[in-house]
């Protein structure tokens, strides 16, 4: 078995076939990785949540990752690893038509809120503001294990 480098090409194609990746965000030099559903559009990542603990380091510091797999058989793998800058999307009329944009990939998957919906030990009653953001990508980079 051997470790390749993808292309950015082959990069895309994982994330496009993926929905369910590790987003990482940091703050006071501490990481925090989630795991999240995702819509990729060849360009951005969006990304549904309620309110916490990543969206508010995300504010504070934009920087974001996320880190896609794939398996196969005989252990063999891929990983996809896409930076970029976070960018809210707010229900105001300047964000209106990416929010409903986001929201149309979103939907095309089961399940698409799901974690982003759910917070232990809320039970206020309060409805939940949904937050919908997405990821510029600035860099991304791929792995693959293939048989020799």
């Amino acid at each position: 078995m051997a470790v390749r480098e993808m292309t950015e090409r082959e990069s895309r194609e994982v994330l496009a076939r993926g929905h369910v990746g590790h987003l990482a965000c940091v703050h006071d030099n501490r990481p925090y990785v989630v795991p999240v559903n995702y819509a990729f559009d060849a360009e951005k990542l969006y990304v549904f949540s309620l309110a916490g603990q990543k969206i508010d380091w995300l504010r504070s510091n934009p920087n974001a990752c996320l880190q896609v797999e794939e398996s196969g058989e005989h252990h063999r793998w891929k990983s996809v690893v896409a930076q970029g800058i976070f960018h809210e999307l707010p229900d105001t009329t300047v964000c209106h038509n990416e929010r409903v944009y986001a929201w149309s990939l979103l939907q095309k998957r089961s399940f698409w809120w799901e974690p982003g919906s759910s917070k232990p030990g809320t039970g206020s009653g309060e409805p939940e503001v949904p937050i919908f953001f997405n990821i510029s990508i600035d860099q991304i980079s791929g792995r693959e294990l293939v048989a020799p």
